[in-house]
This record gives C-alpha cells, structure tokens and sequence, in this order.
C-alpha cells in the first residue's frame, strides 16, 4: 500500500532522503497521465508522485487529463492524495510565499471533462460534495504546521478558473464577493474525481502572487517563479514530516 500520493511540480522530487525507486507509466481507460508515476520511499514510507503539468510543466491547466491522473493514482494503490498547487492571493492576509490549507472550493471552470460517471452506468450517481477536501488528511496538514512552527493558513476557500490567462481585475473582486480566498486554476475536477474514486484527498495551496488587481503593476512569471520557490520550501518541510504520521 502506497502511504501518500503527492500531486505537484517536479521541484518536489528534492525532498531531503527521498529515494526514488522507479517511474512507471499507467495506462488508463481515459488516456495517459501527465507523466510517469515516480515511486519512491521517503521517511520509510512508500509514496508516489505524478507532475500535474508534465516533467517539462508544458501542459496547460484546461489540459490537463485530470481523470487520467487520478486514475493512475488509485490503480498504484494509493487512498490519500495531497495536492500541491501554486494560487494568487485574494485575501490581503495572503502575502506571497504563504501556504493555506483550504477547506473549501468554488469551481468557475467549464468544458473540463469533470466526472467518471457518465458513460455504461447501472444507475445515476452522485457523490457528496459538501466538504469537498478530506478532513482527516487536513487535521494531519494543520497538525504538522502548528508542530513544526510552519506559517499556515489552515482555512480558505479556493477559487478554481479555467485559465490559462490569468484573471481581470474585477473577476477577482467577483470572487472575494462570492468567498473566495484564494484564486487557482487546477483545483477542478481534480477534487471531486478524486472523491469519485474514493480517495482522501486534501491541497496545499501556495501563494505564488498578489491575484489580479491586489498588488502593484502586472503580475509577471518571474515574480510567480520566485515567490513559490519561498514556499516550497516550507512544503518540502511539511511533506518530510507528514508522511511518517501517514
């Protein structure tokens, strides 16, 4: 049994003692993953890692085979997923470099494939949604944060675009109406398919920017770049202890 499956960037393969083993490509029934799974064993713990953009992070986030990877994952024998994703800031609290652990989400995507029911079903399925993130996987997020002194935000709710533009001004006013927190584009369907699949499934959101029209000038990819270098850091410490509580 794999102890945790991580969802991210390729930068996340430098955690301290992470030896990896093996990378192995999962066909799927809904085409191919992003990549290869990486195996691997960290802290004595089995783990798995899938780059949600590509090891060359090419491929855009209205792209992405989101059911593919989550497939790939549950078939390595994985239950719980945590999720790292780079989002802009809404709230002024959210400086960039901050990790928040959100708890809740509002998905403002669209023609994203977003569900594995919907084709050769005995019956129509709905899967609850209320508390779209696992809790036992967040209070182990939360928990470790508060532990090791990690800055967090531990509450929030993200806003899912569709991307890949970056959002307007007033888009984002919008969103902090509505209640969102933070802003990013890979969110949806990547959480409720993986509910679908029964899987435990928790993110770790990164602040990589001030969102559209909370900061001073354009928002560039350098700063974006820079900014989540800060805070990967700070997820490479969580990851390294975490998954031996997994």
């Amino acid at each position: 049994m794999v102890a945790l499956a991580i969802i991210g960037g390729t930068g996340l393969t430098s955690l301290k003692t992470l030896e990896i083993t093996n990378r192995e490509i999962i066909p799927t029934p809904f085409g191919e993953p992003s990549g290869p799974v990486t195996h691997g064993e960290l802290c004595g713990k089995k783990v798995v890692f899938i780059p949600r953009h590509g090891y060359g992070h090419i491929i855009p986030p209205h792209k992405i085979n989101y059911r593919a990877n989550i497939w790939a994952l549950k078939e390595v024998g994985a239950d719980k997923v945590l999720a790292v994703a780079a989002v802009g800031g809404i709230s002024a609290n959210l400086k960039p470099g901050a990790l928040v652990i959100p708890d809740q989400i509002i998905d403002y995507t669209w023609s994203r494939v977003n569900t594995y029911f919907e084709e050769s079903l005995t019956q129509v399925t709905h899967i609850d949604f209320t508390t779209p993130y696992c809790s036992e996987l967040r209070d182990l997020l939360i928990k470790i944060c508060k532990k090791e002194k990690i800055d967090c935000t531990y509450a929030g709710t993200y806003g899912a675009t569709q991307g890949p533009r970056l959002e307007t001004a007033a888009e984002i006013n919008r969103m902090e109406r509505d209640g969102c927190h933070v802003v990013g584009m890979t969110g949806m369907p990547e959480a409720a398919l993986a509910r679908e699949m029964g899987l435990c499934y928790a993110a770790c959101a990164v602040v990589a920017n001030r969102a559209a029209g909370r900061g001073e000038g354009n928002i560039t990819m350098d700063d974006i770049e820079s900014n989540l270098n800060l805070g990967l850091d700070k997820v490479r410490t969580l990851l390294e202890h975490i998954i031996p509580l997994v």
